[in-house]
């Protein structure tokens, strides 16, 4: 049996537990988190969410992509929310990758994608510059509660990352 088969086999033994029929589509807490897909990372752990409190958009480094940032419009525009948390994390296999040998090893295999993988070398500085896309967003009608994290998966811990420094 393949893992998605368990994985299907234990979601349909146990639907009726996770089953929310009273809960609609708006987040509870009108937060969305955009964080990395990194498997370490149970957001909904760590800050102590339920089903239905928060929209969660995960992706490879919890980067501000154009996708991310299309689902934080929809979040916010469509569904309500007007908070964002941004969390990346220590040990990102996105820090220090290189865009460049990503696209040369898909080419090789004929893939030649519009995207890029969005490596990069500085995790506090990726962080500071994904928020300060989403604060100059017109996409986003909600724009004063942005805020950055990094998560550390050996402590549990998240530390807030500020304003970018002037200059």
């Amino acid at each position: 049996m393949s893992e998605t088969d368990e994985m299907l086999a234990h979601a349909g033994a146990h639907a009726a537990e996770r089953a929310t029929p009273e809960l609609g589509s708006r987040p509870r807490r009108r937060v969305a988190v955009l964080s990395c897909m990194d498997a370490r990372i149970d957001v909904y752990a760590l800050l102590g969410l339920q089903p239905g409190d928060a929209h969660v958009i995960r992706n490879a480094g919890g980067l501000v992509s154009d996708d991310a940032l299309r689902s934080l419009s929809a979040s916010q525009r469509l569904l309500g929310t007007e908070e964002v948390m941004v969390i990346m994390h220590e040990g990102c296999g996105m820090l220090g990758a290189s865009d460049e040998q990503f696209a040369a090893v898909l080419a090789a295999d004929g893939a030649e994608p519009a995207w890029t993988l969005g490596g990069f070398q500085d995790l506090d500085e990726a962080l500071h510059a994904g928020l300060e896309r989403l604060r100059s967003a017109p996409e986003l009608v909600s724009r004063a509660h942005i805020r950055g994290f990094v998560y550390d998966p050996s402590t549990g811990g998240l530390r807030e990352v500020g304003p970018a420094p002037l200059g």
